[in-house]
């Protein structure tokens, strides 16, 4: 079965709303690519929701952390919120941290400096090992 991926867009006063709706994996690129372009002048902040994100794979990951720096390079401080828990399984895994009573570590901790530089870091060498082996980007469910 296909799915699909689809962002939308909203704008009030210096915050952009960016609702990411489907499964986040290698056909979410497109959507992805073309969001800082959207964004308005004078933007300060952008609110990345993945409340309609039900999957990622190590793949998607890759995606949102790269949207997640280009963004900021534009200047903009980035949030990302609602995440579901098979995500938040998939990034604690990646970052090799157990989840807690309170919640996935990696989520709570995602504000902490380098920690994105370390999930990228482990989310790039399993996708990379996975490609050499030639299997599928890791599909936590």
């Amino acid at each position: 079965m296909k799915t699909t991926f689809e962002t939308a867009i909203q704008h009030t006063a210096h915050t952009v709303m960016v609702a990411a709706i489907g499964d986040l994996d290698a056909a979410a690129e497109p959507s992805l690519r073309h969001v800082p372009d959207a964004v308005p002048t004078g933007t300060t902040v952008a609110l990345i929701d993945v409340h309609g994100v039900p999957f990622m794979d190590s793949t998607g990951l890759l995606l949102l952390l790269d949207l997640h720096r280009r963004l900021e390079l534009g200047g903009l401080r980035v949030l990302v919120v609602g995440w579901q828990p098979q995500p938040q399984r998939l990034m604690s895994r990646v970052a090799g941290l157990p989840p807690d009573d309170d919640g996935p570590y990696a989520v709570r901790h995602s504000t902490l400096v380098g920690f994105r530089r370390l999930i990228q870091q482990r989310a790039e060498h399993q996708w990379t090992a996975a490609d050499r082996a030639g299997i599928p980007p890791l599909p936590l469910r």
